[in-house]
């Protein structure tokens, strides 16, 4: 039986990528396309159900900031990659996860619109930062497309809805602040309601 280096040197280079997304190894990763320069196109045209992600995804997930930025030099094309899970984007798990600011950053850079995508729940990345309190990317975001902010979710909902539904007081109010001009406090969702409607049956009193 061979040993992990000569196991490793048999396995196809995408796997060898995800591994490397895995760890974080950006060296490994720059040895794989000096070897095979194609690699990263392979994981774009990818149509089998063997990868549910691409290895930016699972670099952006484990919150290697290094790895990304290899990633989008050689190839910047995978930031408008979704998976076969939720249709979410690079951005939209940066955008769940907290710490990512950089990462945000750096996807932005080099795709900004992917802001406006929604994903199978009808989400854009600023929905799901405002789901998860991540109030210094929902700023950035308002920084490079500050229109972003009128995307509506399935259920007509906009970010101050999604704050307050999931309890994110502080965010909330950030964004308030932030988006005053564009008179999201007024707007509603499917329901109806407008954000002071859905805090007060939230009994979030600090916002009323």
């Amino acid at each position: 039986m061979g040993n992990q280096s000569e196991i490793t040197q048999t396995l196809p280079t995408n796997l060898n990528i995800y591994e490397a997304a895995l760890k974080g190894d950006k060296n490994y990763l720059v040895e794989l396309l000096k070897k095979d320069e194609l690699a990263l196109d392979r994981c774009i045209i990818e149509k089998s159900c063997t990868y549910m992600q691409s290895p930016l995804h699972i670099a952006v997930e484990m919150n290697h900031l290094d790895f990304v930025k290899q990633i989008l030099e050689r190839k910047p094309k995978l930031a408008e990659a979704v998976d076969q899970i939720k249709r979410s984007t690079p951005l939209h798990i940066a955008a769940a996860t907290k710490g990512s600011l950089e990462i945000v950053k750096k996807l932005l850079k080099v795709k900004p619109n992917m802001c406006f995508v929604h994903d199978q729940d009808g989400m854009t990345p600023l929905h799901v930062a405002a789901v998860n309190g991540n109030t210094d990317v929902l700023e950035e975001f308002l920084k490079k497309k500050r229109q972003a902010a009128l995307e509506r979710t399935t259920r007509v909902e906009t970010i101050l809805h999604l704050s307050v539904k999931n309890c994110q007081l502080d965010t909330l109010k950030a964004l308030v602040e932030i988006t005053y001009d564009l008179e999201l406090l007024n707007s509603q969702d499917s329901d109806g309601n407008t954000v002071l409607h859905l805090a007060v049956a939230y009994k979030e009193k600090e916002v009323t």
